[in-house]
């Protein structure tokens, strides 16, 4: 007498073991990659010293020229003619090259030579981020 054999509906169906197989995988991955991560930013390391290294340069502090009516020229407080004002802005770039501002600050009264000069000497200076101050 043969056996007859009857098909389920197991057979049917969508197998969802090598589907759960591989997330559980990438879980796995992704967690393990995470942590590698985050051991190589805690490290603590000395880093060599170079004879020839450059100091940090921070942002330079922003400095204000003042100009008056009459024509003077005022820095931190003090007066300054055309040509040391140049030159004082010469020495605060070399303190600070290529972050050093200025926020020129002219009278309304003042005349346009004046800004003119000391947008020139901030040029003379090689000091490119300056500002006029408005209102």
């Amino acid at each position: 007498m043969p056996v007859t054999v009857r098909k389920g509906l197991s057979e049917n169906t969508l197998n969802l073991t090598p589907l759960i197989d591989m997330v559980f995988l990438l879980l796995i991955f992704f967690l393990v990659a995470t942590r590698f991560e985050e051991e190589e930013r805690d490290m603590a390391i000395n880093l060599p010293k170079a004879s020839a290294a450059e100091p940090t340069i921070f942002p330079g502090k922003e400095i204000f020229v003042t100009i008056t009516p009459t024509g003077e020229f005022f820095l931190d407080g003090q007066q300054y003619t055309a040509g040391s004002l140049e030159q004082k802005l010469k020495s605060l770039h070399q303190d600070n090259p290529g972050k050093q501002r200025v926020k020129i600050r002219a009278d309304e009264k003042s005349l346009t030579t004046h800004l003119v000069t000391v947008m020139n000497a901030c040029n003379q200076a090689s000091i490119r981020d300056y500002t006029i101050a408005t209102e």
